[in-house]
């Protein structure tokens, strides 16, 4: 019973009501003066016109487009008004600006250490032109430098990735530096909260965000200051509230974890307990992640500090957290290929974590290995997986068995047939949810981090991932995947014939709004 009424009237309900009731009024506007309809109409008319041609001229990608064209089309004296609200998402062009502006302000500092290692490229441009092309474009435009990968290391599952954190945070010395889309009350949380607590008492300065749509259901209100009483310093990402909530697209789906800046963790793993399968949401969770040690730690630390920097409107020098490595680190002298830790952000026109996967499946010679819980994806992507497989490419895309959202999965079947018809192979993780997000490439190649093939992180989110070539880790990534794929049924073209018309049709339909979802 309890339960029930948490959920009756917690934030996630009360934020919903908020939202359907402004609907309402908008809707109850437009009728209570339908006597002035024909004044109505043409403005609607005029203004989903002025709409219409900004879409069609813009740059944005053409399902988004027609995502809003259609409903605009078909309803002129609300569509407009519903894409005014809800389009462009929470950030305003000032915003944007300002956001930049903080980064700007330092330019200058972190232009010492982030620097276009011109010896590193040569070197990489030595052995593989290709990598050194794509490397080059990561550096350029996804806000990090090439370091040579000097540790690395894959968790295969959750509760490993877990164990790892907990020993890596107990080791805190100077700082520790966490930002999650989705925290969770639970066993995971509380013990990591617990060496949070204890570790500020040490002298360690703790920084925490977290992305408050993501912990709508999880944490409670005014969570943050609770945490501040503790002498963490936590900062809410997207703070929702009761106007429009639902124009808060642009969210920080990433899970940074940065200590001293020696290690660094990310991957699709979140605070929470299903991530650890300490409990059961959608059958087993299988989920993947990566720790970096050495150098390469300043690419996170700088993604997490610039994030930091535009929520607090501090002015802070990030130099004083590189990581100075001594004689005692001299276990990290041995090279391992090449690491870039990047970021993506919504802010600029710039979709880097598109690029860097188009970049792959376009240089693929041999095969192709991805996982992703949502497949989502647009014309361009399609086209590439396609004809890397046509080409003779072996191309697999392992999904979930047990979705997380309906709809979603409902997309993402819809997209099986073409992909299949051109000789990609899609399995379903029969166990339950995968919720991993990487592609390994060639043995040369591989991503790990928070970006799911799908529209909102690939155009809406901030996201960032590790760009590895030639570690041996990419070789840990693909002998997981080949593991995987015994507990995987492989989806066929029969099954993709007998959807029934029904199914299809409202595949059809979700299809149109899928950039929306």
């Amino acid at each position: 019973m309890k339960k029930i009424l948490d959920i009756l009237f917690g934030r996630a309900a009360i934020l919903l009501l908020a939202f359907f009731i402004q609907i309402a009024l908008i809707i109850f506007v437009v009728f209570k003066f339908q006597e002035y309809f024909f004044y109505f109409y043409l403005i609607g008319i005029l203004f989903s016109i002025l709409i219409l041609l900004f879409l069609i001229n813009t740059n944005m990608n053409p399902s988004y487009k027609i995502a809003w064209i259609i409903p605009i089309m078909l309803f002129p004296q609300l569509g407009w008004i519903f894409y005014a609200l809800f389009s462009s998402g929470r950030f305003s062009k000032v915003t944007k600006k300002k956001q930049k502006s903080y980064y700007a302000k330092h330019i200058e500092d972190l232009s010492k250490v982030i620097i276009k290692d011109k010896n590193i490229l040569h070197k990489l441009e030595k052995e593989d032109i290709t990598a050194m092309r794509q490397a080059k474009y990561l550096i350029d435009y996804g806000e990090s430098q090439i370091f040579d990968n000097k540790q690395s290391s894959y968790f295969k599952i959750g509760e490993d990735y877990y164990k790892a954190l907990l020993e890596e945070l107990e080791k805190a010395e100077k700082f520790i530096f966490m930002e999650y889309f989705i925290i969770s009350e639970g066993k995971m949380w509380n013990s990591i909260l617990d060496v949070l607590k204890r570790k500020v008492k040490q002298g360690v300065e703790v920084r925490l965000i977290y992305d408050d749509l993501g912990c709508i259901m999880t944490l409670p209100k005014n969570y943050d200051k609770y945490l501040e009483k503790f002498g963490i310093k936590c900062s809410i990402f997207n703070p929702a509230n009761l106007i429009f909530t639902i124009i808060y697209n642009n969210r920080t789906h990433r899970k940074i974890t940065v200590i001293d800046g020696k290690v660094a963790f990310t991957g699709g793993i979140n605070l929470a307990d299903e991530y650890i399968n300490e409990i059961e949401r959608f059958g087993h969770w299988k989920d993947t992640g990566i720790m970096i040690k050495g150098e390469g730690v300043w690419g996170f630390t700088i993604m997490f500090l610039n994030i930091w920097k535009f929520l607090r409107k501090v002015d802070e020098n990030f130099l004083q957290y590189k990581a100075n490595f001594s004689n005692d680190d001299n276990h990290l002298d041995e090279k391992d290929g090449y690491i870039i830790p990047f970021s993506d952000s919504p802010l600029d026109k710039e979709v880097v974590s598109s690029n860097v996967f188009m970049n792959l499946i376009n240089s693929s010679t041999k095969y192709i290995y991805i996982n992703t819980p949502y497949l989502i994806i647009d014309y361009e992507m399609t086209s590439a997986l396609c004809m890397a497989a046509k080409r003779g490419v072996d191309v697999r895309i392992v999904t979930p068995f047990i979705p997380d959202k309906k709809s979603v999965f409902e997309v993402t079947r819809s997209n099986y047939q073409t992909l299949i018809e051109s000789g990609v192979s899609i399995y379903e993780y029969t166990p339950g949810f995968i919720h991993a997000k990487s592609i390994i490439v060639d043995d040369k190649y591989s991503v790990i981090g928070t970006i799911n093939f799908d529209y909102r992180s690939l155009y809406l989110h901030f996201e960032c991932g590790v760009w590895m070539y030639k570690s041996k880790t990419i070789l840990d990534i693909k002998q997981d995947y080949l593991d995987t794929l015994e507990k995987c049924n492989m989806y066929t073209l029969d099954q993709c014939y007998r959807v029934s018309a029904i199914k299809r049709l409202y595949r059809s339909i979700l299809k149109i709004f899928a950039p929306l979802l």
